[in-house]
């Protein structure tokens, strides 16, 4: 099978300009080319790409996605690897949830204090210009004391 870089797009979903910045990243192998300088990829490039592909949808970071590339080339190497970076994502995503629930409850209390009325007493404007976060619910991401920049 051969496929020219438009098609390879077509079927993975991945921009022919991310296809090329890839190659560049020696995460796929370059692939052959025409007498008249045109890619041409085989049915691996497509299984790589789609490997690819599906490890940025679970929002694996490149170098993980680097390193799991690795061991796919090397089958008979041992998997722990694979399950630290899976089990390194799961902790990025459960921080990434806990920091999602507490802006979702933080807006939830803005909406509700909202009684209507003028912008001069809207309670929403007010705890968005309080950029100490004196209204927050997750303190931990309030400015720095003043002076300490």
């Amino acid at each position: 099978m051969q496929l020219s870089i438009g098609e390879l797009a077509r079927r993975t979903g991945v921009k022919p300009t991310t296809i090329r910045w890839y190659e560049q990243e020696k995460l796929l192998p370059a692939p052959l080319r025409t007498d008249g300088g045109h890619r041409v990829y085989a049915q691996d490039h497509l299984r790589r790409l789609g490997f690819i592909r599906h490890a940025r949808e679970l929002g694996f970071a490149m170098p993980a996605i680097r390193a799991l590339l690795g061991l796919v080339e090397h089958p008979a190497d041992d998997c722990a690897t694979a399950h630290a970076i899976a089990t390194a994502q799961i902790a990025e995503v459960d921080s990434r949830l806990r920091r999602l629930t507490a802006l979702r409850a933080e807006l939830t209390e803005m909406a509700e204090t909202c009684q209507g009325g003028t912008a001069r007493d809207c309670r929403i404007l007010e705890t968005l210009a309080d950029f100490d976060h004196g209204h927050c619910l997750d303190h931990s991401h309030a400015a720095a004391p003043h002076g300490l920049d």
